[in-house]
């Protein structure tokens, strides 16, 4: 039968080795800090043509919108899956979000001020994470 742990975690007989386990799961990287915002952005930017009600009016940014959603959230998925092969791929985070707010001029025809405010915002928000991003992976990185 097996002997159940009461009590402290700090006192169970194997703390130290989940401890270890725990560190090179995570590659020690704090992923939790930004894999969760980095999803909700790529979810809302994805929705964002929906949400905001100009799937219409701009189809081709609709479209736009959904797969540059699709694919922030997927690196989302990716940083948490792989941390330590993915965080290399922040600084595409960053390109992402430059991307997103021009492009409702280039993909675009005659955005009005909402289209052009969520866009710059979800861009802003996700240059601001792929740095969050990049900042973790250089800090976690070991020196030699």
């Amino acid at each position: 039968m097996a002997h159940l742990h009461r009590g402290d975690m700090t006192t169970h007989p194997d703390v130290s080795e989940m401890q270890a386990r725990y560190a090179r799961v995570l590659g020690g990287r704090d992923v939790a800090l930004v894999d969760g915002p980095v999803f909700l952005l790529g979810l809302y930017c994805a929705a964002s043509p929906w949400i905001v009600h100009y799937s219409a009016g701009q189809p081709s940014l609709a479209v736009h919108n959904l797969i540059m959603g699709i694919a922030i959230g997927l690196l989302a998925l990716g940083f948490t899956r792989a941390p330590a092969r993915m965080y290399g791929l922040s600084w595409a985070m960053c390109a992402l979000g430059v991307w997103m707010t021009i492009a409702p001029w280039i993909v675009g025809t005659n955005p009005d001020a909402g289209v052009i405010v969520n866009n710059v915002v979800i861009g802003a928000l996700a240059v601001l994470l792929g740095l969050v991003c990049a900042g973790t992976a250089a800090k976690s990185t070991p020196r030699p």
